[in-house]
């Protein structure tokens, strides 16, 4: 799942060497915490959160379980 979370927010920034998404434990299971480049921020939240929210979503898919993705 970890991949999956790096492999999306990558495609997204202008800088994915800057990518690194780390697992926590959330209260409903797994969060992927991604950090990025501070420029990159923006792109990967997207405008209104709609990228965030997509990469969310298909993650949720993926796992058929509670997952949290968080941007920092």
């Amino acid at each position: 799942m970890k991949d999956l979370v790096e492999y999306l927010a990558k495609s997204v920034v202008e800088h994915p060497e800057a990518v690194r998404v780390e697992e926590a434990r959330g209260r409903e299971g797994p969060v992927y915490v991604v950090a990025v480049a501070p420029e990159d921020k923006g792109r990967l939240i997207g405008k209104g959160g709609r990228v965030i929210e997509a990469i969310r979503t298909l993650v949720r898919a993926y796992a058929r379980r509670k997952v949290g993705v968080e941007v920092r």
